[in-house]
This record gives structure tokens, C-alpha cells and sequence, in this order.
């Protein structure tokens, strides 16, 4: 008999474990670009989805921005129907809000998410690995973003999930080849233009080779930590919540630093605040709202919010249109 492929293991493996909380029967999506890394997590989810009782369907997006997307849309869904799934293409427009990157995510999510509605599924997985995991922490280092970024991506986040996140790029390229798959290869994922890009092919390759090798892997490693003290962290804020329903600035001011970012970043989310959009320089902002005795100032936040301290509280509201 012959050997498994590891990497086809080591994919199965990851599904198996990060899918495990699923009953038999749960509706599972998985969004397919058409790239290795997506078709990789379809034939994946192909051979494990059916003995453990799932309903796997793949959602392909076409978000028209290239030339003959549509035509790369219908072949990725042919290649997952090959592989034993029903699929569907949903064509989408994508706006500009966040620049290109963040529109065609939102997009995409959106999608995914009617979709999932649609089909009253459990879970919608998507293909990110190892190497983007790396290529996140980067990018929210660079921009200085807190904890949350440098916590990368979790593999599980309400009803989105992860698999892949062990797995490098490689590995799915592997996992095509065996199921003799042909993964469509995106022009933008080599042009410079991306932030991203450039932190692929320049950035994490010139840290290789300083660092003798093995960054990627770091990165991700280093991600896992802070997402596990954040989630510390992220518990005593919701604890602290619970028992200051309505906290004043002096309790806020008495907290721990740590929680009190959490709680003001809470407090700002559900006042209506874009918490995509909400930065560390933002909950900075409020906390200096706590800390500065003289008060008095508005802080404008994503999603039309602003807040500002009045005597011993904030208060958010919405922000003042110019006229």
C-alpha cells in the first residue's frame, strides 16, 4: 500500500481537529477562490467532510476585478464538483471602503455569510495558512495596531474557521498535485502594488536570510502567544464589565491598563464603533479621554461614533454631521 502524502495527512489531520466540535450532519461551507490554498482546503474538507457526516458545500466569489473572472469562477467550481462537492458561484461588486484589499474581503465575507445563512451552516472555512498568518503579524507590527493584530488570525472566530493555519503554502500546493488539481495562479499575488506582496516576496525572504531561516514559523508561533494572553486578558475585561455595567472614569482609571484598553474598545464597539476599522491609536485616544484630567475633548471613532468625557463618565454618540 502506499505511503499518504504528508502534507494530505497533515491537512486531514487539521481539519479533523479543527472541525472536531461539529455534529454529523452540520452544514459546512468552504470559500474557494480557485487558488492552491483554497482548493487544497475543498479537497480536504472532500474526503474528511463525508465520514464525519457533514454536508460540505463550496461557495466560490467572483469578485469581478480581473479580466475573465467569471471564467476562473466556473472552473473552480467545476474542479470542487470533481472532487465530490456541490458548489456555487456568487458574483459580487466590491466597493471601496478600506482600500481594494479590505473591500474585496468585506465582499467576500458577506458572501460567505448569506450563503452560510442560506444553508444553515455551522461553520465556513477558509484556506488561510501558515505563511499568511506570518504575513498578518507583519503588517500589524508595522502599523502598530496592538495586540489584537499581532495576535494574527484565530482559527476559530463565531463562524468562521481556519484549518490551514498549521500548514504552509507548500503544503496545499502538495495537496493539489496528489488530487490532481490545477489551481488558478492570481496575477495580483505578485504585484507590488499590495503591501502584502511586498512583505511576501521581500520582506519575509530578507528576514530568512538575517535570521538564518525559519521566520514564518516564528511569526506564527509568536502569534499563538499573544492570542492566548489576550484571551486572558480579554476575560478579566469582560468580567470588569459585568460588574461596572455603567463605569465611571475613576473606576476606569483604577483598572489595569491592560483591561482598561479592552474595556474601552468593548465599550466603544457596542456604543456602534466599526470594529474592523476601530485602531490601537483610537482606544488611545479614549484612554487618554480617562487619563487627562482636563476632559473635555471629542474623539471621533470608525462608524460615525465620537466620544467624549463628561464629568465622571464617556459618552458616546453619534458623531456631529458638518453642515
Amino acid at each position: 500500500m502506499s505511503r499518504l502524502d504528508p502534507s494530505v495527512d497533515a491537512g486531514r489531520h487539521a481539519v479533523r481537529r479543527r472541525l472536531a466540535d461539529l455534529d454529523a450532519g452540520a452544514a459546512v461551507l468552504v470559500g474557494v477562490s480557485g487558488g492552491a490554498d483554497s482548493l487544497a482546503l475543498a479537497a480536504t474538507l472532500a474526503f474528511v467532510g463525508p465520514r464525519q457526516g457533514w454536508n460540505v458545500r463550496a461557495v466560490v466569489v467572483d469578485h469581478q476585478l480581473q479580466e475573465g473572472s467569471a471564467e476562473v469562477a466556473v472552473r473552480a467550481a467545476a474542479q470542487c464538483e470533481r472532487l465530490g462537492l456541490a458548489a456555487e458561484v456568487v458574483t459580487v461588486e466590491v466597493g471601496t471602503g478600506g482600500g481594494p484589499e479590505a473591500a474585496a474581503r468585506t465582499a467576500r465575507r458577506d458572501a460567505l455569510r448569506e450563503r452560510a445563512d442560506h444553508h444553515g451552516a455551522a461553520a465556513a472555512c477558509l484556506a488561510h495558512t501558515l505563511d499568511d498568518q506570518a504575513e498578518t503579524v507583519l503588517l500589524g507590527l508595522g502599523r502598530g495596531s496592538g495586540p489584537r493584530s499581532l495576535a494574527g488570525m484565530a482559527t476559530r472566530d463565531g463562524l468562521w474557521r481556519r484549518p490551514l493555519l498549521d500548514l504552509r503554502r507548500a503544503d496545499t500546493e502538495a495537496i493539489c498535485a496528489v488530487h490532481g488539481l490545477d489551481p488558478w495562479r492570481d496575477p495580483h499575488n505578485h504585484d507590488p502594488g499590495y503591501r502584502r506582496v511586498r512583505v511576501r516576496h521581500e520582506l519575509l525572504p530578507l528576514m530568512d536570510d538575517v535570521l538564518d531561516g525559519g521566520v514564518a514559523a516564528a511569526l506564527a508561533r509568536s502569534a499563538a502567544h499573544y492570542a492566548r494572553d489576550l484571551d486572558l486578558v480579554e476575560r478579566l475585561a469582560s468580567d470588569w464589565l459585568a460588574d461596572h455595567p455603567e463605569p465611571t472614569v475613576a473606576a476606569l482609571g483604577q483598572t489595569h491598563p491592560a483591561v482598561r484598553t479592552r474595556v474601552l474598545r468593548a465599550l466603544a464597539v457596542t456604543a456602534g464603533a466599526d470594529a474592523g476599522e476601530l485602531s490601537a491609536g483610537h482606544v488611545d485616544a479614549l484612554v487618554s479621554l480617562v487619563t487627562d484630567p482636563r476632559g473635555g475633548r471629542r474623539i471621533e471613532l470608525p462608524g460615525g461614533v465620537s466620544a467624549r468625557r463628561e464629568r465622571d463618565r464617556l459618552r458616546f454618540a453619534p458623531t456631529p454631521v458638518a453642515r
